[in-house]
């Protein structure tokens, strides 16, 4: 028989081509299912590679040795040469077989079934099958592994005794990953450090901090001590509660202080706070500084908790400038001011600048601003915040003095933003005149600076001149004919019309909202 014909029989003889098929129909299948798993696949790829290399190999030696097509282990013709690499060759068929047994179990059935296993037990699970398929090999072959099943418990003996860390360190790591107990992805707390589970491997579990560290534990002081597990119950999303703590003065009811509050944290948005479970605000405590609240939010990304909480003291921050409240600080510490009527009157001159730069109140005289000014009352958002919302009811309007706004309407079930405004400009003035729910949403897109003109400080305004009714009638009325004359193409006639039309009809509204 020729050499040709001696390779030809050593590679069927091995199971080369079948396996060959085999691996390419198994490298498609994982490759579709899960095509991010190249490391396992280069491996089956190597183990395929030493045994496509060893059957030539194997063939030589055993034409050599003439033993043409049939092939005996421990025959006559049988040479020491031959008896090795047809074992290796063998273990490596094996070994690929089962290392493609286990990419379609492990990276295919088993996700689309619902069942991902941890990697430790198909790590586990793959090493028990390589050493059952050594055994069963070398058996096959004759070769006599008596001596190493004897001496192998004496082995072990010595090798658990030298290596009782790494064994319970590789014991807890099987452990973790078989109880779910911890699972890669989770943020987890260990005594002071905490982080997110990134590997879990034989030996040791890594977690992955805040600050760019990896901190290893070994297995067996995580099966050992307490961990902590964060935004983990059963059947919740995955949320972390965080409390925010702040102080304020008495000069507030609690039922004020929290409304406001949680009214603010409510009104808009905030990135990675949850809407339900709702935030909220609660009493705490009486102390030498005031009151002490607590607000409670639930984090939807564990990663981002300082920034998160910085968001909503922001939004503490200024709806508690809203209500004239600053937070408190201890009783210790006495701060001396001086100059607060020069302040005051700075500040009534700085209101009465922005109202003569407002078409609404430039009509005005110089004495009815006065009054209007002396109501006013400041009210800062932050970036984000909404000063008022689409259909709710709210009976003032607010004076921008600076920053920015986006006007949003709700159409068909979605927010759309129609407009930009930037102050001095103001908005939510048909609220404060008629009482009509608002048209519109609208969030800051800076801090704002702003005021508020309640309905009963206009109210008094308008006690001490009731004309100004017929005015902001006429300014009213003015812009709404403008827009419809746009829209419209009215003629002069028709707009002089409308004008009459629309001013009896909002100043009727005003008289009616008011008791004038």
């Amino acid at each position: 028989m020729s050499l040709l014909d001696t390779l030809w029989f050593e590679a069927f003889d091995d199971g080369t081509p079948w396996l060959g098929v085999a691996l390419l129909l198994t490298l498609t299948l994982t490759r579709a299912a899960v095509p991010k798993h190249l490391r396992r696949t280069r491996g089956t790829l190597v183990l395929y590679g030493c045994h496509v290399v060893l059957v030539p190999i194997a063939g030589w030696f055993r034409f050599k040795a003439g033993m043409g097509a049939v092939a005996v282990i421990g025959g006559p013709h049988a040479s020491a040469s031959y008896e090795a690499v047809r074992l290796a060759t063998l273990v490596l068929g094996a070994m690929t077989a089962i290392s493609m047994a286990g990419q379609v179990v492990f990276d295919v059935v088993l996700p689309r079934i619902r069942l991902p296993a941890p990697r430790i037990l198909r790590d586990l699970l793959t090493a028990a099958a390589s050493i059952v398929a050594v055994f069963a090999v070398a058996t096959r072959l004759g070769f006599n592994l008596s001596g190493i099943i004897a001496t192998s418990a004496v082995v072990t003996a010595v090798i658990g005794f030298s290596l009782q860390d790494t064994l319970g360190n590789i014991m807890g790591g099987l452990a973790l990953q078989m109880d779910n107990s911890i699972g890669v992805g989770d943020w987890v707390k260990v005594g002071d450090i905490s982080g997110k589970v990134t590997e879990i491997r034989w030996r040791y579990t890594a977690v992955e901090t805040r600050n760019w560290e990896t901190v290893i534990f070994p297995n067996s002081m995580l099966m050992k001590g307490q961990v902590v597990v964060f935004g983990r119950r059963v059947g919740q999303p995955p949320y972390w509660r965080r409390w925010i703590y702040f102080t304020v003065d008495a000069s507030r009811t609690p039922a004020e202080v929290t409304g406001a509050v949680v009214d603010a944290l409510k009104a808009a948005p905030i990135d990675r706070v949850a809407a339900d479970p709702p935030p909220q605000c609660i009493l705490m405590d009486f102390n030498d500084a005031g009151i002490k609240y607590a607000v409670r939010y639930w984090l939807t990304d564990i990663a981002v908790d300082d920034p998160t909480d910085a968001q909503v003291r922001v939004r503490i921050y200024f709806a508690l400038k809203r209500l004239g409240i600053q937070p408190s600080v201890t009783s210790q510490n006495v701060f001396m001011h001086d100059g607060s009527s020069s302040q005051a009157e700075d500040e009534h001159i700085k209101r009465l600048k922005v109202l003569e730069k407002l078409d609404l109140f430039a009509d005005l005289q110089a004495e009815e601003r006065d009054i209007i000014a002396k109501g006013l009352k400041y009210a800062p958002f932050a970036n984000g915040e909404a000063l008022t919302k689409q259909g709710n009811v709210a009976h003032w309007l607010y004076i921008i003095v600076a920053g920015e706004v986006s006007i949003r309407v709700n159409v068909d079930g979605a927010e759309r933003e129609v407009s930009k405004l930037r102050g001095p400009v103001v908005v939510g003035e048909m609220g404060l005149l008629t009482g009509d729910p608002r048209t519109a949403t609208i969030v800051g897109l800076t801090d704002i600076e702003c005021y508020r003109l309640d309905k009963a400080a206009f109210h008094t305004v308008l006690q001490i001149k009731p004309a100004l009714a017929q005015t902001f009638a006429e300014l009213l009325a003015r812009r709404r004919v403008e827009l419809i004359a746009v829209k419209e193409g009215l003629s002069a006639e028709a707009k002089a019309a409308r004008m009459k039309e629309n001013q009896s009809e909002v100043l009727g509204r005003i008289r009616d909202f008011f008791g004038l």
